[in-house]
């Protein structure tokens, strides 16, 4: 059963570069304990999004962690020039020594690809010009653009990934098509839906896969998890920080008078109630996580332990107590 750690980066209270430094300093911690992999959220003019280049911090990340693979779920690829992306994944691959996973979406925030001058309603059409140059580039250290003319018709990478043909690809899935097209490309798979909604997506992604083949692929299940010693104290920790975490979900929402895709409930009651989240002692998460996954049929769990207000102290006790009394009954 692998574990892995999903993280908006959200900041509540503290100062930037304090923020940044105990969240390093956690990662290092999710590295000790095992974690299979840390994905990281890409958000822009929001509270929610403290690595607004996920680059930049998965640099420091790589410098501070031996084994985590690391990387973004997903990068808004109509923000980026497919060169420059691509080079930027081949430094980050080298750099962790070929721990880098990659997951590309179109972007989630129609306000966040205004902020570039992107009109969302050709985010679809952006993201598929650029993602075959994207992918093409890192499998072979050669980037090829149509249309361009000689000699910049083919520019070479120079510094190309470690891990070959490319490093592996992630992919948000919130449907059974989205999940037969990640299955086709074998693409491993994140969902953050209900139980029953995520085991149609794996259903299909398996249903999609050739007979006997994708033992090996990964299809998680993303849940927000506070553990402590009591049942009691978990919850009441889980109510205080996640109203500062859905803040931060809302804020370009409610500033812009939009509505947010794949919204989130108000309460962390609520969110419990949905299936997405658990507050509890070791007892009551483990079963609660092995419920889910039961029922979800994903083979791989990703929680969102730090959000909000959570104090380090807090964080590192969650950590420990999943560590060492809930993991080993998944």
């Amino acid at each position: 059963m692998q574990v892995g750690v999903f993280d908006h980066l959200d900041n509540a209270t503290l100062p930037i570069a304090q923020f940044l430094d105990e969240r390093l300093a956690l990662i290092e911690a999710y590295d000790r304990a095992g974690f299979y992999a840390y994905h990281l959220a890409e958000h822009h003019g929001t509270q929610l999004g403290m690595a607004p280049s996920p680059n930049v911090f998965l640099a420091s990340v790589a410098q501070c962690t031996k084994k985590i693979r690391l990387g973004p779920m997903v990068y808004a690829l109509p923000l980026y020039h497919p060169l420059r992306l691509a080079q930027e994944i081949c430094m980050l691959d080298q750099l962790s020594h070929g721990r880098l996973i990659v997951g590309f979406g179109r972007g989630s925030s129609p306000a966040e690809l205004r902020f570039y001058g992107i009109d969302p309603a050709e985010a679809e059409a952006i993201f598929k010009e650029r993602l075959p140059l994207v992918l093409e580039a890192l499998q072979t250290g050669v980037y090829r653009e149509p249309g361009r003319a000689a000699p910049l018709d083919e520019i070479e990478l120079k510094v190309e990934v470690l891990q070959k043909p490319m490093p592996p690809v992630w992919y948000g899935v919130h449907s059974p098509d989205s999940a037969t097209r990640a299955a086709q490309r074998r693409w491993q798979t994140i969902s953050l839906d209900a139980a029953e909604e995520a085991r149609d997506c794996s259903q299909a992604y398996r249903a999609a896969l050739p007979s006997g083949e994708g033992a090996d692929l990964l299809l998680g299940l993303g849940r927000f998890i506070v553990v402590a010693e009591t049942d009691a104290k978990a919850q009441a920790i889980a109510r205080r920080a996640y109203p500062f975490w859905h803040k931060a979900f809302t804020h370009l929402a409610r500033k812009l008078g939009s509505t947010a895709r794949h919204p989130r409930p108000d309460t962390w009651d609520q969110l419990h109630g949905q299936g997405k989240g658990i507050a509890g002692s070791p007892a009551t998460v483990a079963q609660f996580l092995s419920e889910q996954l039961r029922v979800s049929e994903c083979n791989y769990l990703v929680g969102q332990f730090a959000f909000g207000d959570q104090s380090s102290a807090e964080l590192q006790t969650s950590l420990e107590l999943f560590r060492t009394q809930v993991w080993p009954q998944l």
